[in-house]
C-alpha cells in the first residue's frame, strides 16, 4: 500500500493538484448545441422536443442532460492517467437509496448510462460542478456553491484514504448502508434522511402498480399520459411492439443466471409501454413493462431501456469494445455499485439495438434539490458529502485507491483547486443553457410546450 500510495504521490510531479483548478473555454470549443444536436439523431424525433424543454428548466437541468457537452470539455483538462470505472454523467441527483437483495437500504450511485473506463477526476470535476450549479440554481452565492462542491472533494479524498488502508475484499463487501448514512449527518439533516428512507420503503411494485395502472376487465392496464407514457403499437424501426418484446426478453432471459431466469419465468407479462425519464435520456428507447405473478397483487415491473454508446468513449485512450452496450452499463454498475439488482440483464434485437433491463422500482427513494429557487441550503453540504463518499466507494471498487489516495494527499489543496474549478464551470454552464435559450429563440430548436413534459 505505501508503495502505490508513493506512485500515487509522484503523479504531482505530472500534475499537480492546482492544476486540476483549471477550466478556459477554447477558441475552438465545439458548439454544445450542435453536440446535442448530433445526439438527437439516434433519438425518437417527437421527443427531441421534450428534451430540450426539460433542459431549459435551469442550468442544473441542463447540466443534467448534457453529459456529453462535459466529456468533450473535460477531455481537454489535465488527468494523471489514473482510470476507474467512471460514470460519465456525474451530478448530485444521481444518487439515492434503494433495496439491496438483503432487503437492506443503500445509499449509492443510481445511474449508469455513460459508464466507461475513463479517468476518475473527470467523474469528480462533474459532480463538483453540478453542486456548484444547484447551490446558485436555489438561491446560493459563490461562497455557497464553492463550499458544496470542496464537500464533495473532501468526502472523497478523505474517503479514499481509508479505502487505500482496507483489503481489496473488504473494499468490495463495504456499504452505505442507512446507519452508515445516517452516522455521518447532523440532527436536522438526519431527520430528512429518514424520512426519504421511510419513504423508500413504501415504494415498490404494489405502489406502483395503484400508481401507474387501472383495471380493466379484471387486469391491470398501464394509464396512458400521451407523450410521456405512451402504449405503442411498433417500435421506432417499425416492429410490431408485442415482436420486439418477445425479442428483447427472450434475449434478456439469456443474462441472467439459472435462479434468476425461473423467478422469472413465474411471472406473465400483462401490459408494456414506453415512458420518457429523466433529461439526458429522452428521446432514447424507454419501456415499463408489468408482469403478474400470483395474482394481481404480486405485480413486477421491469424497464427496458436502450443502451448506446458511453459519451466518454471518444475521449479515452483505453477503449474496450463492447458487443453489447446494455452489457456495458451493466458490468459497470455491478463493478462498481456493490448491491444492483437482482433482475439486472441487458440484451439485444438484431439490427435494432442494444439495452439493459432492470426493476422500475423497489424501494428506491432520492433527495430532490433544485426544486425551486429559494429552497433552504441547510443540509446541502452534508448530502455533499455522502454523493463524494459514494463516488469514492465507486472509484475504489474499480480503480486503484491506495495511488488517488496518494495523489490526493491529506491537504485542502485538491478540494480548493476542484473548487474553482467547480465555479468555472457553472459559470460556462449558465453560458450553455442561454445558448440553448438563444437556439430556442430563434428557431433553431423545438420545444415542448411545459404541459407536455412534466
Amino acid at each position: 500500500t505505501a508503495e502505490r500510495m508513493a506512485a500515487g504521490k509522484a503523479l504531482r510531479d505530472k500534475v499537480s493538484r492546482k492544476a486540476q483548478a483549471q477550466y478556459e473555454k477554447s477558441p475552438d470549443r465545439p458548439d454544445p448545441i450542435a453536440i446535442l444536436e448530433q445526439q438527437n439523431l439516434t433519438r425518437a424525433q417527437k421527443l427531441v422536443p421534450v428534451r430540450f424543454a426539460r433542459m431549459l428548466a435551469s442550468p442544473f437541468a441542463f447540466l443534467r442532460g448534457s453529459a456529453a457537452v462535459m466529456a468533450s470539455d473535460l477531455s481537454t483538462t489535465p488527468v494523471t492517467g489514473m482510470g476507474v470505472g467512471a460514470c460519465g454523467d456525474m451530478h448530485v441527483s444521481n444518487f439515492g437509496v434503494f433495496a439491496s437483495a438483503e432487503r437492506n437500504l443503500i445509499f449509492a450511485i443510481n445511474d449508469f448510462d455513460e459508464i466507461h473506463p475513463g479517468p476518475w477526476e473527470w467523474d469528480l470535476k462533474r459532480l463538483a460542478a453540478s453542486a456548484a450549479v444547484s447551490v446558485r440554481f436555489m438561491g446560493g452565492d459563490k461562497v455557497d456553491a464553492e463550499e458544496a462542491a470542496q464537500a464533495i472533494v473532501r468526502a472523497y479524498r478523505k474517503r479514499m484514504q481509508r479505502y487505500a488502508e482496507m483489503g481489496f475484499l473488504e473494499v468490495w463487501y463495504d456499504r452505505i448502508d442507512e446507519r452508515a448514512v445516517l452516522d455521518t449527518l447532523s440532527p436536522k439533516a438526519r431527520r430528512n434522511a429518514e424520512k426519504v428512507m421511510d419513504k423508500a420503503r413504501t415504494k415498490g411494485h404494489v405502489a406502483v402498480l395503484e400508481k401507474l395502472t387501472e383495471e380493466v376487465d379484471g387486469e391491470h392496464r398501464i394509464i396512458e399520459e400521451v407523450p410521456l407514457i405512451v402504449r405503442e403499437t411498433h417500435t421506432e424501426t417499425g416492429i410490431p411492439m408485442n415482436t420486439a418484446l418477445d425479442l428483447m426478453l427472450r434475449s434478456y432471459i439469456e443474462s441472467l443466471p439459472t435462479d434468476r431466469r425461473i423467478l422469472l419465468s413465474r411471472y406473465r407479462i400483462v401490459d408494456s409501454a414506453r415512458k420518457v425519464v429523466g433529461v439526458g435520456s429522452v428521446g432514447t428507447g424507454c419501456w415499463i413493462v408489468l408482469l403478474r405473478g400470483i395474482d394481481n397483487d404480486d405485480p413486477l415491473f421491469l424497464q427496458v431501456k436502450q443502451a448506446q454508446n458511453s459519451v466518454l468513449e471518444p475521449y479515452v485512450d483505453h477503449k474496450l469494445r463492447f458487443d453489447n452496450q446494455g452489457r456495458r452499463v451493466v458490468l459497470g454498475q455491478r463493478l462498481t455499485q456493490g448491491s444492483p439488482d437482482i433482475f439486472l440483464g441487458w440484451g439485444e434485437i438484431a439490427d435494432h439495438g442494444h439495452f439493459y433491463v432492470r426493476q422500475l422500482a423497489d424501494m428506491k427513494g432520492s433527495i430532490k434539490f433544485n426544486e425551486s429557487e429559494d429552497q433552504d441550503l441547510d443540509g446541502f453540504a452534508e448530502y455533499c458529502g455522502l454523493c463524494g463518499w459514494a463516488l469514492a466507494l465507486a472509484h475504489a471498487k474499480s480503480g486503484d485507491p491506495a495511488m488517488i489516495a496518494g495523489y490526493c494527499g491529506n491537504s485542502a489543496a485538491l478540494d480548493e483547486a476542484i473548487g474553482k474549478f467547480a465555479l468555472a464551470y457553472s459559470k460556462q454552464t449558465d453560458q450553455d443553457h442561454d445558448a440553448l435559450d438563444k437556439a430556442r429563440r430563434s428557431g433553431r430548436i423545438r420545444v415542448a410546450a411545459l404541459a407536455m413534459v412534466k
